[in-house]
């Protein structure tokens, strides 16, 4: 299982919408989530989409860590062709980052709780329900789906910033800064 290589912005592949999977069950499509667990867990990142590792088709896969969920833990999740509903009008900015968008950060709207479905690898239909950063990672890794990388969704550029520089700045303040996985800063 190799390490791909994750394209970064203003890769093609990032642009445009992926391709549906015709069978979730095939051997290469499990082939493929098991080489994007290798370089998500190699990158340290909480989520991958396939179109990240030069892959036009709708996969994603990632895990959300019980410190960053009310102590609940999302154990690692295979989506095949998903499909995310908003269950509420709120909206939260927060920090995100992305492996595909190294270094930086920005403040990203998000619907606050989710319904999403998906195929899993043995062709199973899923639904599931989520909310904060657990709904957060589900639609952020499912824009990369559409061709859409965190920046477009920023309704304010000023927060586009330099991880290291928002870090710098508050330890000259007498302030820490704590990042998750990928480095976006924990508000």
């Amino acid at each position: 299982m190799p390490v791909l290589p994750i394209s970064r912005m203003g890769a093609d592949i990032l642009k445009h919408r992926a391709d549906d999977v015709v069978d979730a069950a095939a051997p290469a499509v499990a082939s493929l989530v098991n080489d994007m667990i290798e370089t998500m867990i190699d990158a340290k990142g909480v989520g991958l989409a396939a179109p990240q590792v030069g892959v036009g088709q709708r996969v994603v896969i990632f895990f959300v860590p019980a410190e960053r969920n009310g102590s609940v833990e999302v154990p690692l999740t295979v989506m095949i062709n998903p499909v995310i509903e908003p269950l509420t009008g709120v909206q939260a900015e927060q920090f995100e980052a992305c492996l595909s968008v190294p270094s930086l950060t920005g403040k990203v709207p998000r619907w606050t709780k989710i319904r999403y479905s998906f195929t899993d690898l043995s062709g199973q239909k899923v639904v599931r329900e989520a909310d904060d950063f657990h709904a957060r990672v589900v639609q952020h890794e499912c824009d990369h789906l559409d061709g859409v990388l965190y920046p477009q969704r920023m309704k304010d550029m000023r927060t586009l910033a330099f991880v290291d520089v928002l870090q710098a700045e508050a330890i000259a303040k007498g302030k820490a800064v704590k990042v998750d996985e990928e480095g976006a800063p924990i508000e």
